[in-house]
């Protein structure tokens, strides 16, 4: 296992139906700026919403990329996302195998 791969993060965003995720999924693999989306739908959100608390079924998405790529990536997302507000957190990778690092690098546009 490689340690601290300084550059390696996972963006989570959620999208209304599986469909609009996949949409986003493949859009964001095509342009390379995400190495591989995971959809995992089903998923529950409870959120506050112009002044009311809501509920959603929606789909959660993990995206794979490096920190040179989020810049783009989120400005991608946006402009693809239905939402006005579309979640995008970035959670930083402190250990993985080094040849799944390396294949998703490699898998990316170079900045």
């Amino acid at each position: 296992m490689l340690e601290s791969p300084s550059s390696a993060r996972i963006v989570l965003t959620t999208a209304a139906s599986v469909d609009e995720a996949r949409r986003l999924g493949r859009a964001l693999v095509e342009e390379q700026l995400a190495a591989c989306a995971t959809l995992i739908p089903a998923v529950e959100s409870i959120y506050h919403w112009e002044g009311k608390v809501e509920s959603a079924g929606e789909t959660l998405l993990l995206l794979k990329t490096t920190a040179d790529h989020l810049d783009a990536l989120e400005a991608r997302l946006h402009a693809l996302h239905a939402y006005k507000v579309p979640e995008f957190l970035v959670l930083p990778v402190d250990s993985g195998s080094e040849g799944y690092l390396a294949w998703m690098r490699k898998s990316l546009t170079q900045p």
